[in-house]
This record gives C-alpha cells, structure tokens and sequence, in this order.
C-alpha cells in the first residue's frame, strides 16, 4: 500500500507471521531506474518472502526495473493493474491499464524475459474486475488471458470495479461492489492459473472461507489498521504449530529495531507509525495510540517503551476504552 507498506512496516509485520508474503508499496519504474535505490528497495532479510510491486506502462522501463528488483533479492514482481489514484492516471498506468490489455501482456512478457525462468523471481498482476464502463465478465476475462499467454500465472484480483471518473481513491475502495462470483467464475474457468482474492477480507475467518475457492488471499488495510491479525496466520492458515507472540513480546522485539535504526540517524517515527493499531480490542489501547503519537516526527527511540508502560498503567487503572481502528487514505 501506496505511504503504508514501507520496510518498517514489514518489519514489523513479519514479526506476526512467517509464512504471509509481505508486499512492497507500489514504486514506479522510473524511481526503480532512476531514484535511490536502496532508500526505495532495500529490505532486512527476515522479510521474505517478500514481492516488490511495481507501476509503470513502459515495457522497457518495466523491464529494467524488474531486473533491477531481481538482483536486490525479492521473490516476486508484480504489476500493479489496479490502483486508482490520480497519480497513477496522470501517468497512465495502475488502474488505467484495465483498458489496454494487450500493452499489459506486453509489459509482461517484457519483464520476463528481462529476469529470466531460471532466477525463480516469480512475474504477477494484481488487477481489478474492471474499470468504468466495462463489462467486468468480459474485461477480467479479457485481460487475464491477453497476460497469461505473456506467460504470467498468478493473478492477485481485487473484486471491484475501479472508477476512474467521479471517485476518489478512498472510494474505488469502498464504493463499487465486490463481486466474489466472478473471480470464483474465473478460477473455475482457468484452474491451471492461480487466482489470489483481494478486497473487502478483514478477517481470519473470511481468509480461510475464502480459501475454499482460491488460491490465496491478500488482506490489505484490515491488516494495517488492525496488524494483530497476522498473529493468526500462520497457525489457521498455514497450519503452523507453536505459541502465538503476544502483542507486548512483538512491541518490545520493536525496541530493538527503533534504537539501531535511530542510532544509524532514522526517525522512530517512521516505525512507530505502523504500530498504532497493534493493540486495537485491548485494554489501554487508546493510550498506547495516545502515547506512540504525542510527539510526532520528533519522538525519541524510547517512544514505544514509554508507549508500553503508560497503556499497562492505564489498563490496571481500569480504562478499557478500545481504540478505533487505524484509518488509512
């Protein structure tokens, strides 16, 4: 997610499951070939597996970039097909590539070729049903073939129509209707393709109901604004056995992170800022929010310690105020 998904953010997310795959925020190609690379692509190892997401209509610009992202280690790189935002349609790409699927094989079988089949680095699409006026049953359809015959097999479908005049980004999130249905349609009609859910999921539950029918889902802002849920995934999902972390034994494993990356001269705001709804449901959480966003920009590296320490003192105090989850726009 676009200001969400940063290296802090998976750091911390990974601390919750071993076995999801983390996602990068989108990043043009031309940042990839162009900006600082490390400040946009580095990544601890304890992230994988982790995918590098890319925007971009270029093919060989997209080429380059995915090379690029290959050699700095990621296990995948997908093209974004879905974002909204009017960033990405003044730029002619995300989700306005919906109506030329043809340049989205291209781009495709052009970021292949640069990676090659015998790195490992899979190739994915994470797109919508459609966009605007389109008949989604012939636009995914449509898409979806145009890009598997350029040699992608993995498909990350979000269930909504973008709508690219009349809504904002926020909106084409919440506004146009989920259409389970059709992308179950999908998977049925193309079972050698692996077709992942995305949209509308906030919980384990809808993960594994999910799970019935497709190959995978992806949990986005409900996993941001209520992280905690990721505690869970391993064991439902995955199947994994051994003790859950606690909320307190993942933030206090944050300290650590926090106080080496302030001492190399990095913001603990720019992890702590992840962290707000770590405690949501629980007793003090509004506190622990409270505390984590008191000093903003300028808070110290022990900003999650005194954030610990004021939320257990409000809980035994009695507050139970539960925090709200985190909004993200």
């Amino acid at each position: 997610m676009m200001d969400g998904t940063d290296r802090h953010c998976r750091y911390f997310h990974r601390l919750m499951s071993r076995h999801a795959r983390l996602y990068t925020e989108m990043v043009t190609a031309d940042a990839v070939i162009h900006g600082d690379r490390e400040r946009l692509l580095g990544f601890d190892r304890v992230e994988h597996p982790v995918a590098l997401q890319l925007g971009g209509s270029d093919p060989k610009k997209l080429a380059a970039a995915a090379r690029i992202g290959a050699d700095y280690g990621y296990d995948e790189i997908n093209l974004n097909v879905g974002c909204p935002s009017d960033r990405v349609q003044s730029g002619a790409f995300g989700a306005c590539l919906m109506k030329t699927p043809d340049l989205v094989a291209e781009c495709v079988a052009a970021m292949g070729a640069a990676i090659g089949s015998g790195d490992g680095v899979a190739i994915t699409v994470k797109c919508r049903i459609g966009v605007d006026d389109q008949d989604p049953s012939e636009s995914l359809y449509t898409l979806v073939d145009k890009t598997a015959a350029a040699g992608c097999d993995v498909f990350i479908v979000h269930a909504r129509k973008a709508w690219l005049e009349g809504l904002s980004p926020k909106e084409n999130r919440e506004v146009p209707p989920l259409d389970y249905d059709l992308v179950a349609r999908l998977k049925n009609d193309r079972p050698d393709l692996r077709i992942i859910l995305n949209g509308g999921i906030t919980t384990i539950t809808a993960c594994k109901d999910h799970l019935e029918n497709f190959d995978g889902v992806m949990l986005g802002r409900a996993a941001y604004g209520e992280p905690y849920l990721l505690a869970r995934v391993d064991r439902d999902l995955f199947g994994a056995r051994g003790a859950v972390a606690s909320r307190e034994e993942i933030a206090a494993q944050m300290i650590d992170y926090v106080a080496d990356m302030a001492a190399k001269g990095g913001k603990p705001h720019h992890v702590t800022r992840h962290m707000l709804g770590l405690f949501h449901g629980a007793p003090g959480a509004r506190t622990w929010r409270r505390v984590l966003c008191a000093d903003g920009a300028s808070a110290g590296p022990d900003a999650i310690a005194r954030a610990l320490e004021a939320m257990h003192q409000a809980a035994q105090a009695g507050d139970v105020d539960m925090a709200q989850p985190v909004t993200v726009i």
